[in-house]
């Protein structure tokens, strides 16, 4: 694991696998950390990439910080280029992780090769039910929330991926899930997505959430050179649920 200070003099970890030629980074969403590419990360092509894996700010061996906004996410994620020395890469964002790399692929266009958005969360956020809003802010450090929401949003999920994901979730601060909670569906980027100049693939599945003809409406259409990918069977978390069918795709695209 390396590690580095953000510009707010935090650590930010991540993880470096594999020596191929192109650089490919990944890019976790909200309640998890690196670890929920774990089962994802066998299938992708180790020949052809050297891959780098953030932890996000209060996430897995990342430090806690007072700010957790989609600005400070993307900053974050530059520090990580800078300092692993690399000026362009393929990025692959998930969740939360996909509304922070549509931004970063924006301001930051040159570093960008290609961009891959999995059950992204779109650049205007997202306004869920009540019930959910709820359950979804108050989810920190709280098992049975945090297991009611995985069960909300994954199809084919194994009781003992569940396990994994659930420990992992617990160990992220309560503030963290929150706070974060509320910039991704807060939103508010929706006009940088025509700064988009990378070939982007938006890959949907059954998710309950985030539907395919949604992610065509919200992605597809309004970033330049986009193309969609569907993945049926899974929910919300395909690099889990069906590891190497999303593999497969994404080797495909890259």
């Amino acid at each position: 694991m390396k590690k580095l200070l953000s510009k707010d003099g935090r650590t930010i970890a991540y993880s470096v696998h594999g020596e191929g030629p192109e650089v490919l980074v990944l890019v976790h969403g909200w309640m998890a950390s690196s670890a929920v590419f774990d089962r994802f990360l066998p299938h992708l092509d180790a020949s052809r990439f050297r891959i780098i894996v953030v932890d996000h700010r209060g996430a897995g061996a990342s430090s806690p910080c007072a700010s957790y906004t989609i600005n400070d996410y993307v900053e974050d994620l530059k520090a990580v280029l800078d300092h692993a020395d690399v000026s362009s890469v393929d990025l692959l964002g998930h969740s939360m992780g996909g509304l922070i790399s549509q931004v970063f692929a924006a301001r930051y266009p040159e570093r960008i090769k290609k961009l891959a958005l999995v059950c992204a969360v779109p650049a205007t956020g997202m306004e869920l039910p009540p019930e959910a809003h709820d359950l979804f802010l108050s989810a920190g450090q709280n098992r049975e929330k945090l297991a009611a929401i995985l069960g909300m949003a994954t199809l084919e999920l194994s009781e003992d991926a569940a396990e994994v994901m659930l420990d992992d979730a617990m160990t992220i601060p309560a503030e963290c899930i929150k706070a974060s909670y509320l910039a991704w569906t807060g939103g508010g980027f929706e006009d940088e997505l025509a700064s988009i100049q990378a070939p982007t693939l938006v890959v949907g599945t059954d998710d309950p959430f985030l539907p395919p003809d949604f992610l065509k409406a919200v992605m597809v259409e309004p970033i330049a050179n986009a193309s969609f990918a569907y993945l049926p069977g899974p929910g919300h978390y395909p690099q889990v649920e069906r590891s190497a069918e999303l593999a497969a795709i994404i080797n495909a695209f890259f």
